[in-house]
């Protein structure tokens, strides 16, 4: 054996002694660090605060409101009164006619308060936008599910990449090591004339090749590794993935038409644009002609004061006022404003219904897609899985073939290759499969932890 195998096969076995003694990092683990450490969580938990609280706007619209507007200044006034007639116990019983009186200040002091309250009985537009409101509330909430959901199946796909790239890295380093070991047997054959110099130029190509290959995947090993430690907060020395071993469990959905029933009903994506058809729907509802008259309960207070001096002498003009009582207001006539908002809200909620219509459709393709992939992975499991063993079977049967001289050296070379690659693609396969569990749980509504701890227990070291 040459020294550039032992040292490949060296380098093999201490990475893989340390792989061995790293502590293993299961799916939940890493989930549980994502939801501590990346701000994508924090994000959408504002973004639900946030729209939580539009269920205190639309309860507000309906409670009175109270206001308090005061002023104080310097102002002047003038009034004058002719022909006024008045009577009063001093003058006897006729009254005097013909009277006039003024009152003049200048620069004097003015002071003016109001004290109001208004409580709405029957106003159309404001109960269209709490219904707004309420809806907003509740696609927030929907929107944080569905994020909640992506946030899942994100840190899924980069936990599975990570598997991927390490068990592609660590079958190119295989190979490496069963090339070199043929390119000097290719070698001391064809030094002693038992080989054709082909042989060598074979292995020495297949060799190259293989490197070039190992530092590319050795690239990709270092950006998924990173990409899950950026998101973990972890060391990235501390993400040791469990690769899958097994197909994954079922949902409990057994038949598609039953899969297709519950996406229609809890698919986050549709119940979120069900809430802006409705919104849409309730903002044409604002601009009916029936929705424009409003009448409110009215309580105010007020008073008004002007003093000073002026062309009379001191004086001081005092008013108050206090009312109690309905007040309706009708609008007659808008210029069109309300009949061209009514047609333009009309036309939106048009398109929204067409969206939810689109939406349903591709969700619907999606579901089909997902639950006949988790439903058929198994089969194609089994093939891959007996794919696998026929490759060792035919690489075991190659190697001997090649010291007994029935098999060539590229035949060796593609043997090792299509085995590495057959053991590559069952274990895609079955990455695959878990993240058609996970999907088809996200499509109908269903993707939680509980979903994450399934696929979890279907992984090991």
């Amino acid at each position: 054996m040459s020294p550039r195998t032992l040292i490949a096969g060296a380098v093999f076995a201490l990475c893989a002694a340390t792989a061995a003694t790293a502590s293993a990092a299961d799916l939940m683990e890493v989930w549980q660090a994502v939801r501590q450490h990346d701000p994508q969580g924090a994000v959408a938990d504002a973004a639900r605060a946030a729209g939580a609280s539009r269920r205190e706007q639309a309860a507000a619209l309906w409670r009175p409101t109270v206001g308090l507007s005061a002023s104080a200044g310097r102002a002047s006034g003038e009034s004058r009164m002719n022909g006024a007639q008045f009577s009063a116990p001093d003058f006897g019983a006729t009254p005097i006619t013909g009277a006039s009186f003024g009152t003049s200040v200048e620069g004097g002091t003015a002071t003016r308060w109001t004290l109001g309250a208004r409580q709405p009985l029957h106003d159309a537009q404001r109960r269209a936008q709490g219904r707004q409101l309420n809806l907003a509330a509740d696609a927030a909430e929907v929107e944080w599910q569905a994020a909640q959901q992506d946030w899942m199946l994100q840190t899924a796909q980069r936990y599975f990449e990570l598997v991927l790239a390490e068990r592609r890295l660590a079958l190119l380093k295989r190979q490496q090591a069963a090339v070199e070991q043929a390119l000097t047997e290719a070698r001391d054959r064809f030094a002693i004339g038992d080989a054709p110099v082909t042989d060598t130029h074979e292995a020495a190509a297949r060799a190259l090749g293989l490197q070039a290959q190992a530092v590319a995947a050795a690239d990709e090993l270092e950006m998924a590794r990173q990409a899950l430690a950026d998101g973990t907060g972890l060391a990235p020395e501390r993400l040791q993935p469990l690769a899958p071993v097994r197909a994954a469990s079922s949902t409990g959905v057994d038949q598609l038409v039953q899969a297709l029933e519950l996406a229609r009903q809890h698919n986050p994506m549709l119940r979120l644009l069900r809430a802006q058809l409705d919104a849409a729907q309730a903002e044409a509802d604002k601009h009916q002609l029936a929705a424009s008259p409003t009448v409110e309960l009215v309580a105010q207070a007020s008073r008004e004061r002007l003093s000073g001096a002026g062309d009379f002498g001191g004086a001081s003009n005092t008013q108050s006022q206090q009312m109690i009582g309905l007040a309706l207001n009708v609008p007659l006539y808008t210029g069109g404003w309300r009949s061209a908002k009514l047609a333009e809200s009309l036309r939106l909620a048009d398109r929204a219904r067409a969206e939810l219509d689109r939406a349903r459709l591709q969700v619907g393709q999606q579901t089909r897609s997902a639950w006949l992939a988790l439903h058929s992975g198994a089969a194609r499991l089994d093939a891959l899985a007996q794919a696998l063993q026929a490759s060792k079977a035919r690489l075991d049967a190659t190697r001997l073939g090649r010291q007994v001289g029935d098999r060539t050296t590229l035949d060796l070379l593609n043997a090792e290759n299509d085995a590495a690659a057959a053991e590559l693609a069952l274990l895609q396969a079955r990455s695959d499969l878990l993240q058609s569990r996970l999907r088809l749980d996200a499509l109908l509504g269903q993707l939680d932890a509980a979903s994450l701890q399934a696929v979890n227990a279907s992984l090991q070291p």
